[in-house]
């Protein structure tokens, strides 16, 4: 776990990262966010996410400027803690499996979720773009 400070983690979700690395309108509005690196952490479930829509929508010197990016931030680990936190998130705000996982590790980390998303529309701790 990354130790808390005053200024609080900063998770993107796949979409944001999607948004950035394939250049579409609303890139320059996830820039501040994926630009900070430091702050940044990186659930295991979006480096997939997002390497897999790369590698088939941007070709892979793409995806690669992903990861290039994605591992000089927190990278997190879906461990047992999460996988159930994120079941019961799951029931509770009706998101799929991997938004669930998703929420449940910016809810763990005490991070704000920043996304384009509409299925995180409305949960506390969320800034939709």
């Amino acid at each position: 776990m990354i130790a808390e400070t005053a200024t609080n983690p900063i998770l993107v979700d796949s979409s944001g990262w999607v948004e950035y690395f394939g250049e579409s309108p609303k890139a320059p509005q996830f820039a501040p966010f994926l630009e900070d690196e430091l702050r940044l952490i990186v659930p295991t479930i979006v480096l997939y996410e997002v390497r897999k829509k790369l590698l088939l929508t941007a070709g892979k010197m793409i995806a690669d400027r992903f990861l290039s990016v994605a591992f000089r931030t927190w990278v997190i680990d879906l461990d047992q803690h999460l996988a159930i936190a994120a079941a019961m998130i799951s029931i509770e705000k009706k998101l799929a499996m991997g938004d669930a996982i998703i929420y449940a590790t910016a809810l763990d980390l005490h991070a704000e979720l920043v996304t384009s998303d509409q299925a995180f529309s409305g949960l506390p701790g969320v800034t939709l773009l």
